[in-house]
C-alpha cells in the first residue's frame, strides 16, 4: 500500500492510548485499530478531522505517501 498510516506514532508523541483517542474521537477500538494498523480501505475527512484535533496534529502527521 502506497499510503502509510502513522497513527500509532502520533498517539506515542501524544502518549495517549488506543482507548483513550476511541473516547475522544468516539470511534469504537475496532475501527481505530483497523485505522491504525492500515488494513483500513477510507477514512472519513469528519473522523480524520476529530483524529487530528484529539492529537493537536496535522493530517500528513498521520498520513504519509510512498510510492511503490
Amino acid at each position: 500500500m502506497a499510503i502509510i498510516v502513522n497513527l500509532d506514532v502520533m498517539m506515542a508523541k501524544r502518549k495517549m492510548s488506543l482507548n483513550e483517542l476511541s473516547e475522544n474521537v468516539d470511534i469504537t477500538l475496532s475501527n481505530l485499530s483497523i485505522l491504525k494498523t492500515g488494513k483500513a480501505k477510507a477514512i472519513r475527512f469528519s473522523t480524520l478531522e476529530a483524529i487530528c484535533e484529539a492529537l493537536d496534529c496535522q493530517p500528513g502527521d498521520i498520513l504519509e505517501y510512498k510510492s511503490e
